[in-house]
């Protein structure tokens, strides 16, 4: 049976890694956010992943990774142009 939150695996290998890093985390959760279909909302999907690793320790690098992935993305900064040049 295929999983359809985490049809790789690579969440759940991510907790079985001993001494996994938060850099290694993010590259994990970056090829897992790209397999996430269209249409498909991430952050829910990221909160039932929480969920189900609910029982994993709250300061593993993934479940920190997990939670930085519901944080709002930061808001772009203008650069440059007119308002960028006033002093």
């Amino acid at each position: 049976m295929r999983d359809v939150l985490d049809p790789k695996g690579l969440i759940w290998e991510a907790y079985r890694i001993e001494g996994i890093g938060p850099g290694e985390c993010r590259s994990i959760f970056l090829d897992w956010a790209l397999g996430v279909p269209e249409g498909t909302d991430p952050r829910a999907q990221i909160e039932a992943l929480l969920e189900r690793h609910a029982g994993e320790p709250a300061d593993h690098p993934m479940t920190r990774t997990l939670r930085d992935g519901l944080a709002p993305p930061d808001r772009p900064r203008r650069r440059g142009g007119w308002s960028g040049r006033r002093a």
